[in-house]
């Protein structure tokens, strides 16, 4: 995962960290745990919440999650 082109691209829909988990029903921790290992440990469900959330092109979703 690219987490700083995610970090970007929450910051551009107008969130901040914090306000995005509640916005996608992640709980804080977890959001953040997966961040610092890398966001490898993402469910799929959670993948789609986030795409959905942030609108993400399917471009954009390839360039932060593969």
């Amino acid at each position: 995962m690219n987490v700083d082109k995610f970090k970007g691209k929450v910051v551009e829909k107008g969130f901040t960290l914090g306000t995005f988990c509640d916005a996608v029903d992640i709980p804080r921790v977890t959001l953040y745990r997966r961040l610092t290992k890398g966001g490898d440990d993402f469910t799929i469900g959670e993948v789609k919440k986030i795409v959905n959330s942030l609108e993400l092109s399917n471009t954009e979703a390839i360039e932060i999650f593969l």
